[in-house]
């Protein structure tokens, strides 16, 4: 099954979670999406790669939420032999001085083009290791440092040594966020200068070689999303052939800092949007970092009947999505709003058979669903529980919200409990429902059915965003704070609406969230024949689902990253 794969040069893709499809839940949110995304674009555009992750026999994990809220976690196991071949490869890293054997799971990514793509899923699970060494890649994001540092080392240096001993032949490797920044040091033992023509200080590795060969995309100006691990961990766990006093010049004399690794190891650097962008080359100064602009795979997100729509309307909109600027000329409105009446006919279905509440069609819906983090501020539009109500009286809506809160954030937890407290407490006026287990299907359906997309992250701490770009595939328009991507994608009234400016919602005030409701967004969509509230859903086709989509950014990456 791998002779179609081995013999073609191709690019490398690491990442820690990579989301192939629904019932593979090696993914806990946006970045795994993201890479799946990647790999679907790379299989339509037949550009060669190979998707490299951890198995993750347990999932990220299954949420449950009871009636007060609160969340508990589940073991996701998944059918690992329905989806995957298993290979014969295997190979050896050290950790903490033990020999820790790798093998893999290959998935073939099959794209609705007739386009295929390898993923190898790496796996500890074998008899030729401890209990404990087996368990390294069960649990997607699981544990504590260790347990994260001992997976980066199987990501990173097991997944070069595993491509090398299958005979893949790779051209570039490209680093999805810091986590797999060790391939880097597994490139380095590769590449070194012979020491008799070494001058005295003078380092015997061929750095100039490695950084060639690499490409890294950070993922966000959140601190804590940049793994940190101290040299006293790295000593013990870290097969000691690797020079510590090198892994400090490159990755921080404090502490081995996976993503200033990666930037030292990496010729070509990018940030996930303009505004990212922007902000990481101030976070890493001494540093170039690009722009490339996140989006979402086309055929993936956008709903049957918007598929449909498009094939009869724009055919061709597939492959060359910039075709979709022809929706507000090309699409009749009624065919517009036919479409959009299915998609949402779905989520009320889905709604109904996950909570029992029975939404109304012709009350326009509210869709917020993130992971449950504070800096997201999922209760900004609950801040006035009375305005809320007064606006509601005056022009009827409901909200259906999702999301998932790690296991460990408390505070995110937290938040999912005042959630179900809001809507208990709005229930009188305002239809408020939760749907558990948020992942890639609930994604579709609800990215797709709602009426308006809601988002109120705290400036300027959403790196890219990607829900709002699969709403603008549905003709759904963005309410948003202006972060992220959508200070490229909001055009005021024609793709959606901002929320306040770049410098207006970092301290919080829903205010202006309930003024842009009441007075404008509202008004719109109850006008009697809808034809006002239609030219924004064209907008968002034609100005945004034709830009933000994951073919244009595989173009990107193609002509800047890997053709260096």
């Amino acid at each position: 099954m791998l002779d179609e794969f081995i013999h073609e040069p191709r690019v490398a893709y690491f990442s820690m979670e990579i989301a192939l499809r629904n019932e593979i839940p090696t993914y806990a949110g946006g970045l795994g999406v993201l890479a799946g995304d990647t790999l679907r674009s790379a299989a339509d555009l037949e550009l060669p790669m190979v998707g490299v992750s951890l198995v993750s026999h347990a999932g990220y994990f299954r949420q449950e939420i009871n009636a007060q809220g609160r969340q508990t976690e589940h073991a996701a196991n998944w059918e690992i032999r329905r989806w995957t071949h298993p290979l014969d490869a295997k190979i050896a890293v050290q950790i903490e001085g033990r020999t820790v054997w790798i093998g893999a799971w290959l998935y073939v990514l099959e794209g609705h083009m007739g386009g295929r793509q390898p993923v190898l899923l790496l796996d500890t699970d074998l008899n030729e290791n401890s209990s404990e060494d087996r368990e390294l890649t069960h649990y997607l994001y699981g544990g504590d440092s260790v347990y994260r540092f001992k997976q980066e080392i199987v990501l990173g240096l097991g997944g070069v040594r595993l491509l090398h001993a299958i005979g893949f032949s790779i051209r570039h490797y490209h680093m999805n966020e810091g986590h797999s920044a060790l391939l880097g040091l597994e490139l380095m033992r590769r590449f070194t200068y012979s020491t008799e023509h070494l001058r005295p200080g003078e380092s015997h590795y061929d750095l100039p070689r490695v950084r060639d060969l690499c490409s890294f995309t950070t993922h966000t100006p959140v601190e804590a999303g940049h793994d940190r691990f101290s040299y006293e961990l790295v000593k013990r766990v870290l097969d000691n052939s690797f020079d510590i006093e090198t892994i400090k010049h490159l990755a921080g004399e404090d502490s081995l800092n996976m993503t200033r690794l990666a930037l030292n190891l990496s010729e070509y650097v990018n940030g996930v949007a303009t505004r990212h962008a922007e902000l990481s080359n101030v976070m890493f100064p001494g540093y170039k970092v690009h722009a490339i602009t996140n989006g979402v795979h086309p055929f993936t997100w956008s709903a049957e009947s918007f598929r449909q729509l498009y094939d009869h309307y724009i055919p061709g909109w597939r492959h060359e999505q910039q075709l979709l600027m022809r929706a507000d000329c090309c699409i009749p409105d009624a065919a517009i709003w036919e479409a959009h009446v299915q998609a949402k006919q779905h989520l009320i279905e889905k709604v109904q058979a996950l909570t029992g509440v029975s939404l109304k069609p012709d009350i326009p819906v509210f869709g917020f669903a993130r992971r449950m983090t504070a800096y997201k501020r999922p209760d900004l539009l609950f801040t006035d529980l009375e305005r809320l109500r007064a606006i509601a009286r005056k022009y009827p809506f409901q909200i259906v919200l999702a999301g998932k809160a790690h296991p460990n954030d408390e505070s995110g937890k937290h938040l999912i409990e005042q959630l179900y407290a809001h809507a208990r407490d709005l229930a009188d006026t305002i239809p408020v429902v939760y749907l558990p287990d948020y992942d890639m299907a609930l994604a579709q359906i609800l990215t797709a059915g709602v009426d308006v997309w809601l988002n109120t992250p705290l400036p300027p701490l959403e790196a890219s965003g990607t829900s709002g770009m699969k709403a603008a595939f549905n003709g759904v328009p963005n309410l948003s704070v202006l972060d992220g991507w959508w200070i490229e994608g909001c055009l005021e009234g024609v793709t959606g609406w901002a929320i306040g400016d770049m410098a207006g919602m970092a301290d919080g005030k829903a205010q202006v969230l309930y003024d842009k409701l009441e007075k404008v967004v509202l008004p719109l969509y109850f006008n009697s024949d809808h034809s006002g509230w239609i030219r924004v859903m064209k907008g968002a086709i034609s100005k945004n689902a034709s830009y933000f989509n994951s073919h244009r950014m595989m173009r990107r990456y193609a002509t800047e990253a890997y053709a260096r």
